[in-house]
């Protein structure tokens, strides 16, 4: 039978393992939600944090009818790319009602406050409502203007109330339920997607230029230049990740970008090593000796034709490195070293929830963590099997 490339290989090893490729899918639907953003979300205003406190921790699946009242200061429209990137400013102020009833120029509604309290009745004028401008006139005294005919008046009315049943009263359904401030978990849940998987790439773009770079300078050049390096590696090697990583942080301060860099400096160690061991093995071989007395310089030795021959190695642990820096992230959410709010991350939303874990709303820990959990399983299910495929003894025998 003919030799399988690297690439036949490993799609045949993830044909045969029905769970990588499970793993798979799933990585690439996490990606689709993280590139699509807002456009995908319940809630696409900015950071998911519209906040309605009257809905504060609601099971999920709760429904509630909302009156829609148009805000008084502009809203700028936001184009698509800007809206999937950065989402959409809400046009309007949300309130949850209970029911509601329209009586000349204002629309009465019994504002929901609580399960166990009783509804707060208010009245909205309803040009306001509709415009977010406070209307010169009252109805009684001809809506809008005194110049206008009853019969125009209640035209007019009549146009604004029933632009409000249609437009401004809607019913909103939680699937996930809301966190402590009333904010949709859902839409907090498919956004924190997108920063577990940025600072993963991140990361791991980081460790592999790093990784790559000084492990392949220690492997070629080996003498004085290896032990440094060596050294260097080893020292960063007996540290905790997380204690690295937070000490990185202390330096670099708060925020996303801080963590991608915070992360992909505690995570070059392993690559470096491993690049190392790789080069030294493959420097002695004859085709490399081949390049030297061709008169290639040490650059074009190493990168086209050393570097090219462990990707299989390097791949895989990408893609474990992965999987780590988003238990990283989630880590350091959790201590408060991450992206700060109102910025949505899984870790963050574990630590904002886990005291709920003992009460009837454990939920709203358990499935970030779940989004977590099945996350990394993912990544893992993944380098195994391209480890399998790398694995050229253990794929010759099964072919």
């Amino acid at each position: 039978m003919a030799q399988l490339t690297p690439s036949q290989r490993t799609w045949n090893a993830f044909k045969r393992n029905k769970i990588a490729l499970a793993g798979l899918l799933f990585i690439a639907l996490t990606l689709l939600v993280a590139i699509l953003g807002y456009l995908v979300m319940p809630d696409q205003t900015p950071r998911a944090n519209n906040m309605i406190i009257q809905l504060s921790i609601k099971k999920p699946g709760a429904k509630f009818t909302m009156l829609r009242i148009r805000k008084s200061e502009p809203v700028d429209t936001i184009g698509f790319f800007g809206r999937m990137l950065f989402g959409q400013p809400s046009f309007y102020r949300e309130i949850p009602i209970t029911g509601y009833y329209f009586k000349q120029d204002s629309i009465h509604v019994n504002e929901y406050i609580g399960n166990e309290d009783k509804p707060d009745q208010k009245a909205y004028n309803i040009f306001e409502v509709v415009t977010g401008v406070k209307p010169r006139y009252h109805f009684n005294k001809v809506l809008l203007n005194p110049t206008l005919s009853c019969e125009k008046s209640a035209e007019i009315y009549k146009s604004f109330s029933d632009r409000i049943k249609n437009e401004q009263i809607v019913t909103k359904t939680y699937w996930l339920g809301t966190d402590i401030y009333g904010r949709d978990l859902l839409s907090r849940l498919l956004l924190g997607t997108r920063v577990s998987l940025s600072v993963g790439l991140m990361a791991v773009i980081i460790s592999m230029l790093l990784g790559v770079t000084i492990g392949s300078i220690a492997g070629y050049f080996g003498g004085w230049i290896d032990a440094a390096l060596s050294w260097v590696m080893n020292i960063l090697w007996s540290l905790p990740a997380l204690l690295l990583v937070i000490a990185i942080s202390f330096a670099l301060g708060k925020g996303l970008w801080q963590i991608f860099i915070a992360v992909g400096l505690s995570m070059w160690v392993e690559v470096g090593r491993l690049v190392r061991g790789q080069v030294m093995s493959l420097k002695q071989v004859e085709y490399i000796e081949a390049a030297r007395a061709l008169g290639f310089n040490n650059t074009r030795i190493i990168t086209k034709h050393i570097l090219p021959n462990i990707t299989g190695p390097m791949l895989v642990l990408a893609s474990s490195n992965f999987a780590s820096a988003i238990l990283l992230e989630a880590g350091l959410s959790f201590l408060g070293f991450g992206a700060q709010p109102p910025m949505p991350t899984w870790g963050a939303m574990i630590k904002e929830h886990y005291g709920y874990i003992v009460m009837d709303s454990a939920y709203l820990a358990i499935i970030p963590g779940l989004a977590i959990m099945l996350l990394v399983y993912a990544f893992n299910l993944v380098t195994i099997v391209l480890r399998d495929a790398f694995d050229i003894k253990s794929q010759s025998t099964r072919i």
